[in-house]
């Protein structure tokens, strides 16, 4: 019998996530942590324009896709502020300008475009622009804590999954600086490991913008949890070795299918797990799953400057004048996934029905 969950804010591990805030809304302006200037330096930005707010999540100053979402929530509502139409017509004529360019920051992050249109929405039920103005910032306020809240509740959940002695590979960053909350995959690792198991990690480099070794291994020193970082291309060679328990990865977007879009590289890990007969586990929250989308196919992927790939931090890597490709994302087909784990459920196969279920419920 599983135990009654206490409640959220008793809990330390709330406490925990909660010193480490990715995003701040500050009444006027939000607060954000850097994030491509870690680990090196913790350097915080306060923005006051939904225009930075947008800069800031295409130049990837905040991340993740749960942390996405919540941004383009305070940026609308910034746009709100910012407006000095008095019609109501007029300024939803604004604020979905603002919105437009919001979205067309990173197109595959479910999350955001989910945060927006939820913003939209509350503004089309306001009465007068005074009025809406107040009502979407307590609407960003709360998408804010509800997805903190449901990060919680998914490594909860996930934890379960993990045993005493597992190894656990990660790719990518699904901490609190990615989920504006407690964390994903990474929340799932944590939540084991405050459970007192023990468990060591495997974490990714992340190549090529190197979130693994930036953030990821970051977090896990902050939170005193046994890690190696590995090269990408390692995986193989630890899962062959039979020194890969479990993998837990994180989501940018989920279909109604289950065929997941996750940072480039997942689906490369999941077809090796399936080979080796180990457990490949999603961790996202149910804002992350967009059921108009029937399967992977339909998942629209970014695509970034070849400049990431090209060189590292700036400094070239190589020849000059060399093409390169650089999606940002990949997806993993269902058949791959073990399981998928979010703030309602564990959904097991077959995803379709489960996953219909929880957005019926």
């Amino acid at each position: 019998m599983s135990r009654k969950p206490k409640p959220l804010t008793a809990d330390p591990s709330w406490a925990t996530f909660n010193r480490m805030k990715a995003i701040e809304w500050l009444g006027d302006r939000v607060r954000i942590l850097d994030q491509s200037r870690l680990p090196h330096q913790r350097a915080y930005l306060e923005l006051k324009r939904y225009q930075d707010i947008a800069s800031a999540i295409a130049g990837l100053k905040i991340r993740g896709a749960p942390a996405i979402g919540v941004a383009g929530a305070y940026g609308l509502a910034l746009a709100a502020l910012e407006i000095k139409a008095r019609a109501k017509g007029d300024f939803i004529s604004e604020l979905r300008a603002a919105s437009q360019a919001l979205s067309h920051t990173r197109p595959t992050a479910g999350n955001l475009f989910r945060a927006i249109e939820g913003m939209l929405k509350v503004a089309e039920a306001g009465k007068e622009p005074g009025q809406i103005k107040k009502a979407l910032i307590t609407e960003a306020v709360r998408i804010h804590d509800e997805e903190a809240e449901a990060t919680l509740k998914l490594s909860r959940l996930g934890a379960e999954l993990i045993k005493d002695g597992f190894t656990i590979l990660t790719h990518c960053n699904t901490g609190a600086l990615a989920t504006a909350g407690y964390g994903t995959a990474l929340g799932v690792i944590k939540q084991a490991f405050e459970q007192g198991k023990r468990i060591r990690v495997l974490a990714t480099e992340t190549r090529p913008l190197l979130q693994g070794a930036r953030i990821t291994a970051w977090e896990l020193k902050q939170a005193n949890i046994p890690f190696q970082l590995i090269t990408d291309s390692m995986a193989g060679y630890f899962m062959g070795r039979g020194e890969v328990s479990c993998l837990i990865v994180g989501a940018d977007r989920i279909a109604l299918n289950g065929d997941t879009a996750n940072k480039i590289g997942t689906y490369t890990l999941a077809v090796l797990a399936k080979e080796h007969n180990i457990p490949f586990y999603i961790a996202a929250p149910t804002t992350t799953i967009d059921p108009s989308l029937a399967s992977g196919e339909e998942i629209p992927i970014e695509q970034r400057s070849p400049e990431e790939v090209t060189r590292i931090q700036g400094v070239a890597i190589a020849p000059e004048g060399v093409e390169a490709a650089n999606p940002a994302f990949d997806v993993t087909p269902h058949r791959y996934i073990t399981a998928i784990i979010t703030e309602s459920g564990i959904i097991r196969k077959p995803f379709g029905e489960g996953i219909r279920k929880i957005i019926n419920d």
